[in-house]
């Protein structure tokens, strides 16, 4: 009687397919948590160490339409520019061209990027002095450009060696930000901000016959 109204506990038939196939996927799930373990060291084996010792950044006003250019030199004569983005442990790892080329891509739509910004970072420590200039290449404006420049030392802990402002007046108008000079463990014994051009370091060579190089765009002033 009192089963009628389910008060006693009923056994279930045993279903042997039902069983068979829950322990196949037990089986599965085991095999690809090993399958994973397996496979993540070697992935690990590919990244790249992006380590920096310095990064150097140049801003300029949001949505400011004119093209400001940063160039830094190391003691072994390497320069980081646009046209040279890699230069010994020297990277130029963004080329901001103002207006031209400040834009991200969305569900396959241009949006423009009000940042104005260029970083180069040092990636190795060589002995001797680094100088960092500022290029006015293009005035879109005509009015002077004020353009804040700082210098990070990253390791072992970071700290801000060099922030300044600058004014870039027209167009082909460079000026040294600063200049700073490390010793062999890396550490800065000296900042300064004694002028020295860079574009003119490139005017001589081509002058000399030598090819700076071959690749995209030429921008350099001329007289």
């Amino acid at each position: 009687m009192l089963d009628e109204f389910g008060l006693y506990p009923r056994e279930e038939q045993f279903d042997p397919l039902g069983v068979m196939l829950f322990k196949a996927l037990q089986v599965i799930a085991f095999l690809f948590f090993l399958a994973l373990l397996a496979v993540s060291p070697d992935s690990k084996e590919g990244k790249i160490d992006s380590k920096a010792e310095f990064i150097i950044t140049m801003d300029w006003p949001d949505n400011h339409p004119d093209d400001l250019d940063l160039f830094v030199q190391d003691p072994a004569g390497n320069i980081a520019w646009y046209r040279h983005r890699e230069a010994g442990f020297l990277t130029l790892d963004r080329d901001d061209r103002g207006g031209a080329n400040d834009f991200i891509v969305v569900n396959g739509k241009k949006i423009p990027s009000p940042i104005r910004e260029e970083i180069v970072t040092v990636r190795g420590i060589v002995a001797g002095e680094y100088t960092v200039n500022v290029s006015h290449f293009q005035a879109m404006t005509g009015e002077p450009v004020l353009a804040n420049v700082k210098v990070q030392k990253l390791n072992p802990t970071a700290q801000v060696i060099f922030d300044n402002k600058l004014t870039l007046n027209h167009t082909g108008d460079e000026k040294t930000a600063v200049r700073f000079r490390l010793d062999a463990e890396g550490r800065v014994i000296n900042v300064d901000q004694r002028p020295k051009s860079l574009l003119e370091t490139f005017r001589n060579v081509r002058s000399n016959g030598a090819d700076l190089d071959p690749k995209t765009r030429v921008r350099i002033r001329r007289e």
